[in-house]
């Protein structure tokens, strides 16, 4: 897939506020400080078509960006650590689920783990709540580029070993770089294989 064309839409504070469309829809979330916005950004070869910042947490809203006038790309708050109150982290986090688990149009969701770090809780904790759920998801792992390759292929094994005592088969994950652009054909085949499938169904 190429994409032509990258249009900011609208940013929603809940399910019921979003577009109101029949184009499917893919979400991108994942830890604060996790890379979303650059990875976006390079996806959609575009500078700034989602917010980056030194500071984690700027993603507060459900934002819709439309792409190639065909499909959704939807940008949603990341989860765990922000510079915010604890009011204001617990209605983020609903904000995350009621549009996870509400909204009809969603296909998948991308769930970003930053590769240069152990397993962290939070990541498990969060992949298992999108399992319970019966959410389809796939793992992309971010910042690959920021190791050399035996250290990069000891960290992927460390998180295939920890998911696979909690599955069988593990979830499908995919090394990704904002910077080297690994990956990103990858993420773009994978939508547009589950469009054309979902199209065929759906006739």
């Amino acid at each position: 897939m190429v994409i032509q064309s990258a249009e900011f839409i609208s940013s929603s504070t809940h399910p019921a506020s979003c577009p109101g469309s029949r184009f499917f829809e893919y979400a991108f979330i994942g830890r604060s400080n996790v890379g979303k916005s650059r990875l976006i950004n390079a996806l959609c070869h575009r500078k700034n078509l989602a917010i980056t910042s030194s500071t984690p947490g700027k993603t507060r809203f459900i934002n819709h960006f439309l792409i190639n006038k065909s499909w959704y790309l939807v940008d949603l708050p990341g989860y765990g650590y922000a510079r915010t109150s604890k009011h204001n982290r617990k209605i983020l986090s609903e904000r995350i689920k009621q549009y996870l688990v509400q909204r009809r149009q969603l296909i998948l969701t991308f769930v970003l783990i930053d590769i240069r770090i152990i397993p962290q809780v939070i990541d498990i904790t969060f992949l298992k709540w999108m399992h319970t759920k019966n959410l389809p998801f796939i793992i992309v792992f971010t910042k690959a580029d920021a190791l050399k390759s035996k250290k990069l292929n000891s960290q992927i094994g460390n998180y295939q070993n920890t998911l696979a005592e909690i599955w069988e088969p593990i979830p499908q994950s995919i090394v990704s770089s904002s910077i080297s652009k690994v990956g990103l054909d990858d993420i773009l085949d994978v939508i547009s294989n589950l469009n054309h499938q979902f199209k065929c169904v759906n006739g």
